[in-house]
């Protein structure tokens, strides 16, 4: 008797300036449950801003598969997308990944706002008004300051069973703003997990009709309300094990010294996030400090405890950035400090 199992396609389309989730489901009889089961796929790019209507197919390529928890028979495919020729859409974040070095670990931290579509506000703000000033959201529970805790409890466990390696939870500074943390080793996978998290996180939601918003500053830049950000933590061997301050002066440095490669791949409209205000730095600055939360570029205070062996915090990266984009220049940035 066959057996039939879903595959849930998974990529990003072409909108601009930041890329939305796109999915197919593709029933296949007796699947083996391995990547390479996987065929590649063809979609209607006319209808993702990825084609034009006279020549419209683009195809998926399967990259990564984890098991769907949320569906019976079922499997998650994160799949980059080709042209026609097989070469890399120009929307393919992935494929501008050139050194995949897992040497390099990665820790984001992603902020996300829940959505009322109803209010265009999220959940805890009045329907016409804002809600009391940050400082007792961070962190909190009861339900006067925690808006949303069953969503992002649900997504949590979903992720953990398909296994991704979600390292945490909490809620942030404002109503309906949290965060989950993804953990990996090499740029792809870092950048594979971010994003079905995110796409779990999206198809959640819907059942509680809730939507996302990844906005940097979905509440305005005049407000007081810190913003959402992606927060690259990352090392690499070096920086885990020799003990030297100059390894990451050098790499802080060079980050300093390419503001604008960074910038550019760091998400869209960043700069009403980073304006100097709400623990961030002016989005045309660039600095670095231990403990500073203020800073581009924050040392840990545990990094230079264990004796200058640990890692850095990119402060800059906002909530709608690539990741793939940001493993990328980050894995740029480091080997070219490092080797001057």
């Amino acid at each position: 008797m066959e057996s039939k199992t879903k595959l849930e396609y998974i990529w990003l389309d072409g909108n601009a300036p930041t890329q939305t989730l796109r999915s197919k489901t593709m029933v296949r009889d007796n699947f083996d449950g391995t990547l390479e089961g996987c065929p590649v796929w063809s979609f209607d790019g006319s209808s993702t801003q990825q084609a034009d209507g006279n020549d419209s197919d683009c195809l998926l390529k399967p990259v990564a598969i984890y098991p769907d928890p949320d569906r019976a028979s079922a499997f998650l495919v994160m799949t980059e997308v080709l042209n026609a020729d097989e070469t890399p859409h120009i929307t393919n974040g992935r494929a501008t990944i050139d050194d995949d070095d897992d040497d390099f670990w990665f820790g984001f931290e992603q902020e996300y706002f829940l959505w009322d579509t109803k209010t265009n506000l999220p959940p805890g703000f009045p329907k016409n008004g804002y809600a009391a000033p940050q400082g007792p959201y961070y962190c909190s529970v009861g339900a006067k300051n925690a808006f949303g805790r069953d969503i992002v409890e649900e997504h949590m466990d979903i992720c953990l069973e398909a296994g991704l390696n979600l390292e945490g939870i909490n809620a942030e500074v404002a109503p309906g703003q949290w965060e989950f943390q993804i953990f990996a080793k090499g740029a792809k996978k870092a950048g594979d997990e971010i994003w079905i998290a995110r796409y779990l996180l999206e198809r959640t939601a819907e059942r509680y009709e809730l939507a996302i918003n990844w906005e940097p500053k979905p509440l305005g830049k005049d407000l007081d309300w810190n913003g959402s950000g992606m927060h690259a933590n990352f090392s690499n061997g070096l920086m885990r094990d020799a003990g030297e301050e100059s390894v990451f002066t050098k790499i802080c440095e060079s980050f300093g010294k390419n503001i604008e490669r960074h910038i550019s791949v760091y998400g869209a409209n960043n700069d009403q996030r980073l304006t100097g205000l709400h623990e961030t730095q002016s989005i045309d600055m660039f600095s670095y400090g231990v403990s500073d939360r203020g800073a581009s570029i924050r040392i840990p205070i545990g990094t230079v405890q264990d004796g200058w062996k640990g890692r850095l915090e990119d402060r800059r990266t906002a909530s709608n950035a690539d990741p793939y984009k940001v493993a990328a220049v980050i894995i740029k940035s480091s080997k070219e400090g490092l080797s001057s």
